[in-house]
């Protein structure tokens, strides 16, 4: 397995979202997801990424699970901040300091790990001074409780400001051929303050696959039949682009989900992509997408079939959380 460096930290070229084994895109199986996860881990990739809302709270357990024996070997991402009640309600964004604390020991004892490799902010959260979150999370870091520093989907001045009381060591927001926002400011940003970059959704919530035709491919509780991109209204104009995906991929002898991976992983070294998958084997795909080389004809053919923008519909139903 190729290395790819998050700042400091050392992980494996791609990781593993471990979101959809619990929550969001319909079906659990937790057999197909701890077989998944031991399919990782044999073949080379240590970064697993959770957070505590995803379940809501069964997602680390889950993960807890299936890495203990490995400590040693693995890299453990979770996050705070989007915070939930038992029930799976939604509370809001918190990142009040004593709220910090909490929401990590408690993280730490579902994952039953004595330490946390990277610890995300979730969301910013705009009522509470960044300084005041990052000092709190710098705390842990000195109790040895965490190792490094996260945020995900802030914006540059506030990740400036989060990086002048603690060395961040990743920003993690969404970037793929279809979400290409962070190519604005973002990577800019994190590269002059020397910030790894995790891409999360790399597969366009699965639409870069091909493998989604309709809405019906969705199951019925899953959450992206409510996503705009996902919408009938939108749907159409983004099948037809992942069409023109689908042809350049064919041509190369990879699937479409390949190459759209293999774009994030050309777009910088510092640059780490997480697929989400509960099946081992999409993940087996998504692993020889490391392999595939693209020219510079292959990067140009891809900005003319999907350049920029193309894509229609917002990232979310509801973008006021992000980019903040």
């Amino acid at each position: 397995m190729k290395q790819r460096k998050l700042g400091d930290l050392t992980v494996s070229a791609i990781g593993l979202g471990c979101m959809g084994m619990s929550e969001f895109y319909g079906g659990r199986d937790e057999h197909k997801a701890l077989d998944t996860i031991a399919y990782a881990l044999d073949h080379g990739i240590n970064f697993f990424d959770t957070a505590d809302m995803y379940g809501p709270f069964t997602n680390e357990k889950l993960l807890g699970k299936a890495l203990s024996g490995h400590r040693d070997k693995v890299i453990i991402a979770t996050k705070f901040g989007n915070q939930r009640a038992v029930d799976g309600t939604f509370l809001g964004v918190n990142g009040k300091p004593e709220y910090v604390k909490k929401a990590c020991e408690a993280s730490l004892k579902r994952l039953g790990v004595d330490y946390i490799d990277l610890y995300y902010q979730h969301r910013v959260d705009t009522t509470v001074p960044i300084e005041e979150t990052i000092q709190a999370m710098a705390e842990l870091v000195k109790e040895g409780k965490v190792r490094y520093l996260g945020m995900s989907e802030a914006a540059p001045a506030t990740i400036r400001r989060a990086a002048k009381i603690h060395p961040i060591t990743a920003l993690q927001t969404e970037y793929s051929l279809w979400s290409r926002d962070p190519e604005s400011e973002i990577l800019k940003t994190v590269r002059e303050l020397g910030i790894g970059f995790v891409a999360y959704s790399p597969l366009g919530r699965g639409f870069l696959t091909g493998r989604i035709k309709s809405i019906d491919d969705l199951a019925p509780d899953d959450t992206r039949r409510r996503w705009p991109r996902f919408q009938v209204n939108n749907f159409q104009t983004n099948l037809d682009l992942v069409a023109k995906v689908q042809d350049i991929a064919k041509e190369k002898g990879i699937t479409a989900g390949q190459l759209a991976l293999a774009w994030v992983l050309s777009r910088g070294d510092d640059i780490v992509p997480i697929p989400g998958t509960k099946h081992v084997a999409y993940l087996k795909e998504n692993i020889a997408a490391l392999d595939v080389k693209l020219s510079e004809q292959d990067i140009d053919r891809l900005e003319k079939a999907a350049p920029k923008g193309s894509f229609a519909g917002a990232r979310y139903p509801d973008m006021s959380t992000v980019n903040r």
